[in-house]
């Protein structure tokens, strides 16, 4: 054990240090053992008489040893020593170290410190040793550093400051790193902190000469009578000079805050030809370009530019170093030099992609739109090597021809069109020339590329809409001429019918004859739904509603194998469609993508209200920005192959088999949703599923003019349900004027109205049914009218009728929708509509209801 003393030793070296701990001895142990041991064997020798006086006393002295010991140590006069804490060696690091050391207290003692804190803190010895807040105290540029530091020391923590401490005699001071950190980890460790000074004033000012040096670079770059520019490979511009940046407006302050693209400050395509550079690992790459940059306002300048760019080991670019030189100066010093900067903006800012390529089809030399277009062809930069990489490869050997041609000195080279080489479906059209017979054995021709994917696409689309007219004319005309047809069979079946009772043995014959009628009829309807000449009754309709009633039906059809999903948007916007019509769009969907599932799948019916905004955002071809309702049907069924998605919606194109499908089913649902003036697309990838996507217009309830209301019976409501209506009376009497220009359907038709009771006339065409309105003086009660006729068609009648009799009543029987001729027809004309084919009883049916309206 060591016992501390408060008088100074003089083997402490300085003020504030530890005093030095004297180590026990080993021998001094055994010699006291021994003589314990000797006064204990003497003691035995004269006698337990003699001897206990002696023993009691040997005792009392030990007990008196103890005893003080005891208190001493609880004073802290005595205590026992780390033999650790005694190693030399660690104590002589921590005396002689070169930074300042020492060691506080809770209170903020010195309990330790070193010769350098003492050197450091100007201390002259032991006596003025004092804590780095009553060192620095009254510095106003130290003292905010040192308040952190003691912080910091009483909770425990790290911190480390550097403060600048100004000279006393003028001088310039001096750079002082300060530290400090608890003792140890353990709580009564804690209590302890580690302040360390370090005097750096000759690093700063190595630093501060090294800041300057840089800032000359930096002031010699930025002022020198060259552009400079530094572009990451993201294609941000890290760095400007100032005379660039004076070249082109803009601010340094601007521009170094981040923000400006390399497309920003060249002109055109002109940044395609600096990205345009083969990767080649672990190479230096420096090449010239004559290019335009383009000014804060838009203007253009011309520029030489030195680009420097540096791949690593992978291949990947590093950032670039260009240095630029104007050469405006040159279009008014040196006429040689203005042709050559104008012949460069010809051809760098030419909207054709033009390359000079040897042989083997290696490019030499490109404009920037070919590289730009090679880029976007193939990103590894393979089409920026050999022009043939820019060609599919089914199509290579027309271009290798027609180079080939040209390395031969032919000239008239017929122009190439060929598909070029991507991931999409696009066009080029390749001019091949010769190059002056001195100069082939670099270049072999010149190729000028013209890309044609949007004008292939915009004749493909006029072809497709040309043809799909067409058939829709011939659609329509054929459902027309046998609407004729059908409505003779199904007039004449309606009188077989009438004339034979259900036990008869042809009734059923019968029967068959009307059902067949009825799907001729419905292919009719599919015909006139495809060429977009059907008949239509709009209603205000609610989607979410009108999907729900059809749930029922749609899981039927889909069998039990398919889900079926309906998802709702929120708040839809209301539509004007023909409720029947609609339904058929949607089952059409339902059936075909149920047969794209035989294994069976999910189908996804959802829908949703698209604002203008997001319709222009959508980029659908020929679809005007405005709101629309969406309905989305998707299934997860095998898809639609890519090569025929473009012919779906053409009549009578089917992939089924022979006997299991009209072909009509999408051309129905397309002519179905053209005519309610909304639009179709479709979205399939084989194997993963199609979508069909429905837009129909908004419908504003603001913009039409509102029905009067009609008066209804309260009494009929009250009544709970209504009672089943009576059979309704078809017989009347008046004179009908029947326009047929089909004799046999005219004959059939005026053969139903005498059976029910009334006089009717006969005409051929509008010629005749004017000379019959003449010859009755103009009394006759109802028209009866085909549309489409010989001489004179419909509208043409009335306008004539009309002259003659103001208020003569009028229905119009045709194959084609009312709206086909509506628009013949004068302003608010008033006329009733019954559409072809038609069965006996809707004949009769209308005539009455036209003939009872007032």
């Amino acid at each position: 054990m060591t016992v501390e003393t408060n008088s100074p030793s003089p083997t402490e070296p300085f003020a504030g240090q530890e005093p030095v701990r004297r180590g026990g001895s080993i021998v001094l142990v055994l010699l006291v053992a021994a003589g314990i041991v000797a006064v204990a064997v003497a003691l035995m020798t004269i006698g337990r008489a003699q001897a206990q006086p002696y023993i009691l006393g040997v005792l009392a002295l030990l007990a008196m040893v103890g005893l003080f010991n005891l208190f001493a140590f609880a004073a802290g006069i005595v205590r026992f020593t780390d033999r650790a804490a005694e190693d030399p060696v660690m104590g002589r690091i921590a005396d002689q170290a070169h930074d300042g050391l020492a060691v506080t207290d809770a209170r903020g003692h010195v309990v330790y410190s070193n010769a350098a804190y003492l050197a450091l803190t100007g201390a002259a010895g032991r006596q003025d040793v004092r804590p780095v807040e009553r060192v620095f105290i009254g510095n106003p540029d130290v003292s905010e550093a040192v308040f952190r530091l003691l912080k910091a020391a009483r909770e425990g923590k790290r911190q480390q400051e550097e403060v600048r401490i100004a000279g006393s005699d003028g001088s310039q001071g001096r750079w002082l790193r300060m530290r400090v950190r608890p003792l140890g980890q353990g709580k009564r460790e804690a209590k302890y902190a580690v302040w360390s000074i370090a005097d750096i004033t000759r690093d700063r000012e190595r630093q501060e000469d090294v800041f300057r040096e840089l800032q000359h670079a930096i002031e010699y770059l930025d002022h020198a009578p060259c552009g400079f520019f530094s572009v990451n490979p993201a294609g941000d511009v890290i760095y400007v000079n100032a005379t660039l940046a004076n070249w082109l407006d803009y601010d340094l302050a601007e521009i170094g805050s981040g923000g400006l693209k390399l497309t920003d400050i060249v002109s055109g395509d002109g940044a395609a030809l600096l990205t345009s550079i083969v990767a080649v690992p672990g190479e230096v790459k420096t090449e010239v370009f004559d290019i335009d940059l383009r000014m804060r306002g838009g203007k253009t300048m011309p520029v030489r530019l030195y680009h420097k760019l540096a791949f690593g080991a992978d291949g990947a670019p590093g950032s670039s170093r260009t240095l630029v030189i104007s050469r405006a100066r040159d279009e008014h010093s040196d006429p040689e030099r203005a042709a050559e900067v104008r012949f460069m903006r010809f051809f760098d800012h030419t909207p054709m992609a033009i390359a000079t390529v040897d042989r083997a089809g290696a490019v030499v030399r490109a404009n920037a739109r070919f590289a730009k277009l090679a880029q976007s062809l193939a990103p590894d930069g393979a089409a920026n090597k050999s022009i043939f990489r820019t060609v599919n490869a089914r199509d290579r050997s027309l271009l290798i021809a027609a180079i080939n041609q040209a390395a031969e000195g032919q000239g008239d080279i017929a122009p190439v069109e060929v598909m070029l080489d991507g991931a999409k479906e696009r066009w080029g059209q390749f001019f091949v020339t010769a190059v002056e017979e001195d100069e082939r054995d670099t270049e072999a021709a010149i190729v000028y590329l013209l890309e044609t994917s949007e004008r292939r696409t915009l004749e493909n689309q006029i072809n497709q809409s040309q043809k799909m007219d067409m058939v829709g004319q011939l659609a329509g005309g054929i459902a027309h001429d046998f609407n004729n047809v059908l409505s003779a069979i199904m007039m004449a079946n309606d009188f077989l019918l009438n004339a034979h009772k259900p036990t008869d043995p042809s009734f059923q014959d019968i029967m068959q004859i009307k059902q067949n009628a009825t799907r001729a009829a419905t292919l009719v309807r599919q015909l006139l739904a495809f060429s977009r000449r059907q008949t239509l009754r709009p209603q205000v309709l609610d989607l979410g509603d009108a999907l729900s009633d059809l749930t029922m039906l749609l899981r039927r059809l889909i069998g039990e194998k398919v889900k079926l999903d309906l998802v709702h948007g929120r708040d839809l916007w209301p539509v004007k469609v023909d409720v029947s019509q609609f339904e058929q769009v949607v089952v059409n969907l339902a059936v075909n993508a149920r047969d794209a599932m035989p294994d069976g799948g999910k189908l996804t019916v959802r829908t949703g209200n698209v604002t203008a905004e997001e319709a222009a955002q959508l980029s659908h071809k020929g679809m005007p920005a405005a709101d629309y309702v969406r309905i989305d049907i998707s299934d997860t069924g095998t898809g639609i192959p890519a090569d025929i998605v473009d012919k779906i919606f053409e009549p009578f194109f089917s992939t089924k088999e022979v006997g299991k499908g009209t072909g009509l089913g999408l051309s129905t649902v397309y002519g179905i949703v053209k005519q309610t003036g909304g639009f179709v697309y479709v979205d399939s990838m084989p194997g993963a599923g199609t979508t069909f996507r429905i837009f129909l217009p908004r419908h504003r309830p603001e913009l039409e003019a509102q029905p009067e209301p009609q008066p209804t019976g309260g009494a009929a409501k009250e009544g709970g349900a209504e009672p089943p209506k009576p059979r309704p009376d078809l017989t009347g009497e008046g004179t009908i004027l029947l326009v047929e220009d089909e004799d046999g359907l005219r004959s059939l038709n005026a053969r139903g109205l005498r059976s029910r009771g009334y006089s009717v006339i006969e005409a051929s065409n509008g010629l005749e049914a004017v000379e019959a309105l003449e010859e009755k003086d103009g009394a006759v009660d109802l028209v009866v009218s085909d549309v489409v006729m010989p001489e004179m068609d419909g509208p043409t009648m009335l306008r004539e009728m009309r002259k003659r009799n103001p208020d003569l009543k009028i229905i119009f029987v045709s194959g084609y929708a009312e709206e086909a001729f509506d628009k013949s027809l004068p302003e608010n004309e008033q006329f009733a509509f019954l559409p072809k084919p038609f069965a006996l009883a809707a004949l009769v049916e209308k005539v009455k209801e036209t003939m009872t309206t007032s």
